[in-house]
């Protein structure tokens, strides 16, 4: 009995601390965004949080403690997006396919 309800908390754990990863990746954007006056590419990607490798004008990073990008409860990447001017980050979940139900949906911001 013990078993599944642990890990159902274990699996609702790594989704909060997922949004919670994602929620600061995109407060780390904004204060880029701030600084430079635009988002980071799509080919800068999440790298341009920790790295001035594009040489982009007014960057004040890192702006992620520790110049380190996170990895998702499910020690994989996060995905850099922009549609249009909006941008997404995005963790393919527990199974790290794109959609899915539940624990393997994909959780995006």
């Amino acid at each position: 009995l013990v078993g599944p309800a642990a890990m159902r908390q274990l699996q609702s754990s790594r989704v909060n601390t997922t949004e919670a990863q994602i929620g600061q990746l995109r407060t780390a954007i904004d204060i880029f965004a701030i600084d430079t006056g635009r988002v980071p590419s799509e080919t800068e990607g999440l790298t341009a949080l920790i790295s001035n490798d594009s040489a982009v004008p007014g960057w004040n990073g890192p702006y992620l403690r520790d110049g380190q990008l996170p990895q998702d409860a499910w020690g994989r990447g996060f995905i850099y997006a922009l549609d249009g001017d909006q941008v997404r980050v995005i963790s393919l979940g527990a199974d790290g396919q794109a959609g899915g139900t539940g624990n393997n949906a994909d959780i995006a911001r």
